[in-house]
C-alpha cells in the first residue's frame, strides 16, 4: 500500500468514528466533557517552580532513604537466614 491509501483509509475510520459519535450524540458529551474539564483546571492553584522543586528534592531523597533501607534489611534478613540454614 502506498502512503495516500493508508491516508484514505485512517481517514474514513476517523470520519466512522465521527459520524458515529454525531448520530449517537455523544460528541455533545464528549465537548462539554472537555469544556468542564477545562474550567475545572482553571480553578487549580498550581505550584511555584520553587515548590515544585522542593516537593521533587523530598520525593527522590525519600526514594533512596527507602531503597536503602530495604537493601539494608534484605541484607540482615539474608544474613540471618544463611545462619538459621548452618545450624
Amino acid at each position: 500500500m502506498n502512503n495516500y491509501t493508508q491516508i484514505g483509509i485512517w481517514a474514513g475510520v476517523f470520519a466512522a468514528v465521527f459520524l458515529v459519535l454525531w448520530f449517537t450524540g455523544n460528541l455533545v458529551k464528549l465537548r462539554n466533557y472537555v469544556i468542564e474539564t477545562r474550567e475545572e483546571l482553571r480553578k487549580c492553584t498550581w505550584p511555584s517552580w520553587d515548590e515544585l522543586r522542593g516537593s521533587t528534592v523530598l520525593v527522590v531523597l525519600s526514594i533512596f532513604l527507602l531503597g536503602a533501607f530495604t537493601y539494608v534489611i534484605d541484607q540482615v534478613i539474608f544474613f540471618l537466614v544463611t545462619q538459621m540454614v548452618k545450624i
